[in-house]
């Protein structure tokens, strides 16, 4: 649901506070008011939260409620449900009254989408595509309700991706330590 009357530029999503605790997303210079997210999808997120700190990822470097400027066809800031930061990335968001990655900081090393109903296409292709040009190198897509998470690694300009089911050990490029079977992730760790 769209919020403003008038198109926003980044800088004015950055300012930009109604007072309540609705999380919005800037799309194409919309404000878009975000659903809240389910408690399985809280869950899943949390869960990886875990499971990279255990892995050995400084808490300072998970990011769970940052968004990211990308690039659009006019303005754009997403709200990943996980991202985990280089430490130069970790480093310039230092200090910020908001959690926002912006074009002139690194990108994430990794972005975590976990699905929401009706909110496939929004995570698999436009979102994709965005994270495509800020070349951000893993990118997760964890899906509860196909059941599958889907890994794509940035390769030569575009993304290859892999997908893992049930009891397949997900394989990050980025994070070869982790070693996180998919039903797990899926059922957040149950």
């Amino acid at each position: 649901m769209s919020v403003a009357a008038k198109l926003m530029t980044l800088q004015d999503y950055l300012n930009y506070d109604d007072g309540t605790d609705t999380r919005y997303e800037l799309v194409d210079g919309e404000l878009i008011a975000m659903p809240p997210e389910s408690d399985l999808n809280n869950q899943i997120a949390s869960f990886l939260f875990a499971a990279f700190l255990q892995s050995g990822i400084p808490y300072y470097r998970l990011r769970i409620g940052a968004q990211i400027a990308v690039s659009g066809a006019r303005a754009t800031a997403r709200q990943p449900d996980l991202v985990v930061l280089s430490e130069e990335a970790a480093a310039a968001l230092e200090g910020a009254t908001r959690c926002v990655i912006t074009h002139d900081m690194p990108p994430p090393l990794l972005v975590v989408e976990v699905v929401s109903p009706q909110q496939g296409n929004r995570d698999y292709r436009h979102k994709r595509t965005e994270y495509a040009g800020r070349r951000i190198s893993e990118y997760w897509i964890v899906d509860p309700i196909a059941q599958k998470v889907t890994v794509f690694e940035w390769v030569d300009g575009l993304y290859e991706e892999q997908v893992f089911q049930g009891e397949q050990v997900i394989v990050s490029p980025r994070f070869a330590d982790l070693e996180l079977v998919t039903a797990r992730v899926l059922a957040a760790g149950r």
